[in-house]
């Protein structure tokens, strides 16, 4: 399982989740303060959908365009996450937004 990280919109937050790149599950929020919702965000869609952190095989985090601060807390939480979880972190362009 992947977690899908997109901040470049600083003030509109969106994860998901995907299985052999199908999505099963995404979420958004909108906040004055995205970063302020980030990991709850992460937190809600693994209860949705019944996985933990534990589960996941790597994430991907947009590389934008898009905010510069957005972007840059996106890519310090997936770093967190797969520095604590020792799984793979990668940069990616997403060819289409999440669909929400």
């Amino acid at each position: 399982m992947i977690l899908q990280i997109d901040t470049k919109d600083q003030k509109k937050i969106k994860v998901g989740l995907s299985v052999k790149g199908k999505a099963v599950r995404q979420l958004s929020e909108e906040n004055e303060y995205g970063s302020q919702v980030l990991l709850p965000l992460i937190t809600k869609l693994q209860q949705a959908t019944g996985n933990r952190l534990q589960d996941l095989r790597g994430i991907e985090v947009e590389t934008g365009p898009g905010s510069f601060t957005g972007l840059r807390v996106g890519v310090s939480v997936a770093n967190a996450l797969g520095f604590a979880l020792n799984i793979p972190v990668n940069g990616k362009k997403m060819e289409t937004d999440l669909v929400y």
